[in-house]
């Protein structure tokens, strides 16, 4: 992509950042944001609400763009992405006071390229929502273990350079520009289904338990040498305020360093937010998932300053003798599939925030309203599961909202009132 931006559109991009700083200095923005340091210093006394609208951000925000310059528009969705929530949704997300942009940065797994194949037969953006596979590059594990190379990775610095100046350049005396570096993100099995398949990987987790161990550990010592990379170039920055922590939540905290440089060192992976889960292995036993794949999510976890874990996957199989053993667990998703009860009575009194991610049927299904007493019960039945923990609540998947933005506000309303009426 060419760091290009055109007169026409440079007074777009102007006027939308504008907008954005105009929400970020709204008294209501800076009340949530002392809210989420609270929250996450576990000395919140509500649950937070955030809706993600990445999956359906093509009908909130892809009608608004005027420019036409592949990058420009590329940074006017990116300014329309840190304010649409607040002004939209009315629900817990930060409108951030600046422009943050991270370093181009590159891992490839085992150095091997990842191929998928639409339904559409197009290529399409990751965000789409159309439906896809991946093409395996390995088949038979121990007929293409020879196709397993050290994991490659790379920061383009110079390309990172130009955007940075090019933005400045554009609107940074309206909206300053800022290096920024989100969690460190870390998911060795998507990688690997991304590489074989889901049905190939459990065949060969299945088959191969020897080898698929070795390539876990390999998955875990290149991510290592990885973070030794940004590491040594410096590129590990605060994650303190605004940075994602994956899965819809925030960093906002006080325990970890906010300058680049602590005691007269530059930061290292053990003073940032981590992000890790496993979605991928929940039709794995216990006891495999236990012996296989934790030992490399352990040697990788246990490194970060504080650690978020889980997505889809049901935490509550594996957390007796897996997830629980992390020390800087801050907080772990209580997915649609998890058991809410058990994690509840395991949570309950800890320092770890139980993430409620909702199912995505009473928002996400095209045609269908709003089912508010449905939904009423549903959350009111998480409520009650978390009651004596710190709760947080983010509305993932959605893929539609049926160009309804009244339904999305009534959805996170909806919460605010069961929140309200029935958290204690």
């Amino acid at each position: 992509m060419k760091y290009e931006i055109s007169a026409e559109d440079r007074k777009i991009l102007r006027e939308t950042a504008k907008k954005q700083m105009d929400f970020a200095c709204q008294e209501r923005n800076k009340i949530l944001k002392e809210k989420w340091y609270l929250h996450n210093a576990l000395r919140g006394e509500t649950p937070m609400v955030v809706l993600e609208s990445w999956g359906f951000n093509d009908e909130v925000i892809t009608p608004r763009l005027k420019c036409t310059g592949e990058f420009a528009r590329k940074t006017e969705f990116e300014l329309y992405q840190n304010f649409v929530n607040q002004e939209l949704f009315d629900d817990d997300r930060v409108t951030p006071d600046r422009f943050e942009m991270g370093y181009h940065t590159e891992f490839k797994l085992y150095d091997l390229d990842m191929h998928k194949e639409f339904a559409t037969g197009r290529e399409e953006e990751d965000t789409s929502g159309v439906s896809m596979r991946f093409l395996p590059v390995i088949e038979d594990l121990e007929d293409d273990f020879h196709k397993i190379k050290p994991s490659r990775f790379s920061v383009d610095i110079e390309g990172t350079e130009q955007e940075f100046q090019l933005l400045t350049d554009t609107f940074g005396d309206i909206l300053p520009v800022k290096m920024k570096m989100d969690c460190l993100y870390s998911v060795p099995t998507q990688l690997i289904i991304h590489l074989m398949g889901m049905e190939n990987m459990m065949l060969n987790l299945a088959q191969y338990p020897d080898l698929f161990k070795k390539i876990m550990d390999q998955a875990a010592d290149d991510t290592l040498a990885y973070y030794d990379m940004l590491e040594e170039n410096h590129l590990i920055l605060p994650t303190t305020e605004y940075e994602s922590v994956g899965q819809g939540t925030f960093a906002f905290n006080h325990e970890l360093p906010d300058t680049p440089t602590v005691d007269g060192r530059y930061l290292t992976r053990r003073d940032v937010w981590g992000y890790m889960d496993s979605q991928e292995t929940l039709s794995i036993s216990p006891k495999m998932f236990e012996e296989i794949i934790f030992p490399c999510y352990e040697k990788i976890g246990s490194q970060f300053g504080l650690l978020s874990y889980g997505c889809c996957e049901p935490v509550d199989k594996v957390w007796d003798n897996c997830i629980s053993k992390f020390k800087n667990l801050r907080k772990v998703s209580i997915s649609p599939w998890c058991n809410e009860e058990f994690m509840g009575e395991r949570l309950r009194g800890s320092s770890i925030i139980y993430h409620r991610k909702p199912a995505a049927t009473f928002l996400g299904v095209s045609g269908r309203d709003l089912d508010e007493e449905a939904f009423r019960k549903y959350i009111r039945r998480s409520l009650t599961a978390a009651r004596g923990c710190k709760m947080e609540i983010t509305q993932r998947d959605i893929y539609t909202i049926d160009n309804n933005v009244q339904k999305a506000r009534r959805y996170i309303q909806i919460i605010r009132e069961e929140i309200e009426n029935n958290w204690k």
